[in-house]
Formats: structure tokens, C-alpha cells, sequence
């Protein structure tokens, strides 16, 4: 069985997903980018304040079903020009404790978007603790 999550201090679309769903143990977080989630407005011109705001959404929606970025076993992440990457690592070595999640990292298309990152959860234990 599967439950969806709502969060309504995440930043809200007018598209049809849902900010995540949790199926058993998992949680699926959908791809979130780096928005201010009350204005909806870009955070910042880097793929730095991006990436940091990003994954500031993506804990407020795990915080829904009570994890933290700790709990994050894989993220899958989308970059707008493949040159970033080298400063988006940088980054996200600051959001993410070692050890690190599961990655996969791509240039892709994402229009005016530096970043978006979807993640996988797990709930039972923090990273590098089960």
C-alpha cells in the first residue's frame, strides 16, 4: 500500500504529481528545485544557492513522514549545463554526511533551472546506521 504526501510548506505547482509517496519503508520524493516556496521564485543565479535551496524543499517534505537528509539513500540529479557539476559537488558535500547516497548525475534540459534532485528515503534508519 502507498500513501501520497502533501507539504504545504514545500513550494506548490500546478502539476500533477505529488510532493512524494511513501510505498512501505521507501519514501519517493519528487524532483524539487531550487524555488523559494513562498514566492515560488528562483533562489539566487548559482547552481550553489540552487542546489542548497533544493535540497531545503526536499527536507521540509521528508520532514512530512518524520526523516531528515539522513535518511536519503539515493538521489537522482538533473543539472541544466553539465560545467556546474564541479560546483554542485561542492555543494552537496555540504548538504550530505558521508557516507554519501547513491547518486546519478545528468545534464538535461530543465529551462530556467540550474538543478532539480529527486530522492529515495529510506525510513527505518539513517544512511550508513541499518
Amino acid at each position: 500500500m502507498s500513501k501520497t504526501i502533501h507539504c504545504s510548506k514545500a513550494p506548490q505547482f500546478p502539476l500533477p504529481f505529488s510532493h512524494a509517496v511513501r510505498a512501505g519503508d521507501f519514501v519517493y520524493v519528487s524532483g524539487q528545485v531550487g524555488v523559494d516556496p513562498e514566492t515560488r521564485e528562483l533562489v539566487g543565479d548559482t547552481i550553489e544557492e540552487q542546489t542548497v535551496q533544493c535540497f531545503r524543499n526536499i527536507e521540509l517534505i521528508l520532514a512530512e513522514e518524520g526523516l531528515t537528509l539522513d535518511h536519503v539513500i539515493k538521489s537522482n540529479v538533473h543539472v541544466s549545463r553539465s560545467s556546474d557539476i564541479p560546483k554542485f559537488n561542492e555543494a552537496y558535500e555540504k548538504v550530505f554526511k558521508a557516507p554519501y547516497p547513491a547518486r546519478t548525475t545528468v545534464e538535461s534540459g530543465i529551462g530556467k533551472y540550474l538543478i532539480e534532485v529527486d530522492v529515495v528515503a529510506y525510513a527505518l534508519s539513517p544512511r550508513g546506521k541499518g
